[in-house]
């Protein structure tokens, strides 16, 4: 039917069938008759006048009345004088969900599961303003596909902020811009497999989601625990299997340790002496409180580590805005067909490159620095009073730290916080590895309101509380933050 912006009846896709299935007034009737019962015109959608959509089917008027007449005695139209004829409310019962489809997912009233940054302070306007900026400067010619690589102008600006911000070592050239950091070790997961590789060591504990993209990529995943100085470098050496490896130097997921410089440069000398690469997750390494920031592994040896980042800690995971800084010899396997994912939309790639280049970014990382350490040090403050003799750690940086539990078992506590409408995370839910360590939580304030802090932490103390004493009795870790 014609398209009306009125009503998404004139724009019903109708089957008509061959001239054999009988006249075209039934034709057309059965077509109605099925869009009803199949959802396509909903309940008190307005059908076209007979007299327009005569014309757009190219038939007489007479066919279209008739088919109306004899579905308004159906009792699947209505008409009334001096109105459109119109789909009878209640004409069709409404479709039977499942249970699964009808439920709607938990929203619990404190959720302090970790890597989701503060969505309230999403700089709406700043962001609109560069959205409006891009979209009115544009090229015609820019329009089109997006270059595998990223736009040119958003790779200059990272370039620049990535070496002035970070400390890294690279050109615009080395950049590839993607989905985000899972996007982005993806790729060079597909690349590495190209190039033989079978496996990749990867920290324990650690976030999941990065193993699974191994394994989507064709590679085994290995586990390779990570201590108080970071990444166990000895053991990735007892690996001959492995070349390739997944860090992150400078606040490791879920445990908050900084690699240490011996460690740094232990990798750096291993990914030389096995030819391999290491891939530089730059996790929440613009969020830093007690310590000075730490600079890029890569920065240190570009042609051994691949840097990888994102602005979903920063600014908002909905913007799916990643890259990858590649030494030069990875750059055409990360290009190559077989490799390349979906990029980020050009408009929105010329619209950060344009925030970045007005300051914004900037000055939204300076806010939200300020912002998180607040939240933070209110969220120690309630912690020491409402729960004395617990140890917290992993706090001196990113957006979430560790409750270390002296004598309950994190399952238990979790399961009881649920009960009270709050959602927590498990270290243990991060593990490839069984471990001996005591029971540990991982508590996100990224996006928990400053106003709800008291209240999350008052709940969690209650079901800590209730929670039954652990049947081995052992006690709780020790690591520093």
């Amino acid at each position: 039917m014609a398209h009306d912006p009125t009503d998404p009846a004139w724009g019903t896709l109708l089957e008509l069938g061959m001239p054999s299935a009988g006249p075209l007034h039934l034709r057309l009737a059965r077509a109605l008759r099925a869009a009803v019962i199949g959802g396509r015109i909903v309940p008190g959608s307005a059908l076209p006048p007979s007299r327009s959509l005569a014309a757009d089917l190219g038939c007489s008027r007479w066919v279209v009345t008739e088919a109306y007449s004899q579905l308004i005695a159906e009792g699947y139209f209505e008409a009334r004088s001096g109105s459109a004829t119109r789909v009878c409310a209640g004409a069709v019962p409404g479709p039977r969900l499942s249970r699964a489809v009808r439920e709607e997912p938990w929203k619990p009233e404190f959720d302090l599961v970790p890597g989701m940054p503060d969505l309230r302070a999403f700089p709406r306007k700043r962001w609109a303003d560069a959205v409006r900026e891009a979209t009115g400067t544009l090229p015609s010619a820019e329009l089109g596909y997006p270059e595998p690589a990223g736009h040119h102008r958003l790779r200059q600006r990272l370039a620049a902020y990535l070496v002035r911000g970070r400390g890294a070592s690279l050109d615009a050239g080395h950049l590839i811009v993607c989905g985000g950091t899972l996007d982005g070790v993806l790729r060079m997961c597909r690349a590495l497999r190209v190039r033989g590789h079978t496996h990749i060591a990867v920290e324990d504990p650690g976030w999941s989601r990065l193993r699974a993209a191994v394994t989507a990529a064709g590679l085994v995943p290995v586990p390779v625990p990570v201590d108080d100085d970071g990444l166990r470098v000895d053991l990735l050496r007892a690996l001959p299997e492995v070349r390739s490896v997944i860090v992150a130097p400078a606040h490791q997921f879920p445990t908050g340790v900084v690699l240490t410089p011996p460690r740094r440069a232990e990798l750096i000398a291993w990914a030389g002496e096995v030819d391999g690469l290491v891939m530089e997750d730059d996790y929440d390494s613009e969020f830093r409180y007690d310590r000075h920031p730490v600079g890029t592994l890569q920065g240190m040896a570009p042609e051994r580590v691949a840097l990888m980042g994102s602005i979903s800690k920063t600014l908002s995971p909905a913007l799916r805005i990643g890259w990858v800084a590649a030494p030069p010899r990875w750059i055409e396997a990360l290009s190559a067909a077989d490799t390349v994912g979906t990029p980020p939309p050009v408009i929105d790639q010329r619209a950060f490159a344009g925030f970045l280049d007005a300051g914004s970014y900037d000055r939204h990382l300076r806010a939200s620095r300020l912002r998180y350490r607040r939240r933070r040090d209110h969220l120690l403050q309630e912690i020491a009073s409402s729960l004395p003799g617990h140890q917290v750690s992993g706090a001196a940086a990113g957006f979430h730290l560790l409750l270390h539990l002296a004598d309950r078992a994190a399952g238990d506590v979790v399961r009881g916080a649920a009960r009270r409408d709050v959602r927590l995370a498990d270290l243990d839910e991060y593990r490839m590895a069984a471990s001996s360590r005591g029971a540990t939580l991982v508590l996100g304030y990224g996006n928990l309101a400053d106003s709800a802090v008291t209240g999350a932490v008052r709940r969690l103390a209650e079901a800590i509380h209730e929670a039954p004493p652990r049947a081995d009795g052992s006690g709780m870790s020790r690591t520093t933050a």
